[in-house]
């Protein structure tokens, strides 16, 4: 995690802060507006942000109207003339710690448009972030910050969203547009030293990546949104894709894949892969997919 802190473009050119691209590209029954997840990005580095979200399968889920990345610099509401967000913290100590009253008027900006945008902030004292988190946010449009991940909102175990799942959550949404409120998260990029512990009091979502210290918070968001828009049907080049992959069972690991040539220095490709027998690909590829340690 960061510091005490845990851990879209007709032509590409036309990149912009706000990535915003209608879906009316997208067939309607597939994925209304409604569904598309926005994350807005507050930071102070937001140039370490761009770069990653104009490219690969964050630009296609821009281009189709599925994700919308915004952000808000955190300077800008800054204190004093020099625009401080930061300050030396009480008792002693290393390091300057972000100050509140710049994050919760960063914050307070965002939710001034969006009432219900709920607030993610990478720290170590999270829930450490899995696939089924992952898969939760980007079906769902995220749990519920009363009780994350709780039962009656999930896929059935192993099992990861399909198009008519997701056509069937579009109907639903429509005779009950409040089941939507959360499709928009608002991720608080930490630096320095940490935050002022009573920033927690505005966090909805508190998230760990790991027992590890990283610089600031800008690669925990890039690793959430990227682990959650590659799930959202569409983005991924098959219907399937996200279905079968690791970790897409609890710890499963996805078995060995192999391409061209057949013989590479000697390792050869297993006879039963280019055997054309599906069923006894399908028991190989079982029982050669494996646990996360």
């Amino acid at each position: 995690m960061c510091p005490r802190v845990g851990a879209h473009q007709r032509g590409r050119d036309d990149f912009k802060s706000s990535l915003f691209v209608s879906p009316g590209e997208l067939t309607g029954e597939m994925w209304y507006n409604k569904n598309m997840i926005k994350f807005t990005i507050i930071t102070l580095f937001k140039e370490a942000l761009e770069p990653y979200l104009k490219t690969s399968m964050m630009w296609k889920a821009t281009e189709k109207g599925l994700a919308e990345f915004d952000f808000v610099d955190l300077r800008e509401f800054g204190l004093g003339p020099h625009k401080s967000v930061d300050d030396t913290p009480y008792g002693g100590g290393d390091g300057m710690l972000l100050r509140c009253e710049p994050v919760f008027a960063a914050i307070e900006s965002v939710k001034a448009k969006d009432p219900d945008a709920k607030v993610i902030l990478p720290t170590p004292v999270g829930k450490i972030w899995n696939q089924e988190m992952a898969r939760e946010f980007a079906f769902y449009s995220g749990p519920r910050p009363s009780g994350p991940f709780a039962s009656g909102n999930s896929l059935p175990k192993g099992r990861a969203p399909r198009v008519d799942d997701v056509i069937s959550r579009a109907a639903a949404i429509r005779n009950n547009p409040s089941q939507n409120a959360n499709s928009h998260y608002i991720i608080l990029c930490p630096h320095y030293e940490g935050y002022d512990e009573r920033i927690l009091s505005i966090v909805d979502y508190k998230i760990s990546l790991g027992k590890y210290v990283l610089t600031g918070g800008e690669l925990p968001a890039l690793i959430i949104i990227d682990s959650v828009v590659r799930l959202i049907p569409g983005v991924l080049g098959g219907e399937t894709s996200a279905e079968i992959e690791s970790f897409s069972e609890g710890d499963n690991l996805e078995y060995p894949q192999y391409t061209k040539p057949y013989d590479f220095r000697g390792m050869t490709v297993p006879d039963i892969l280019l055997s054309g027998n599906h069923g006894e690909i399908a028991k190989w590829r079982k029982d050669h997919s494996g646990k996360a340690l």
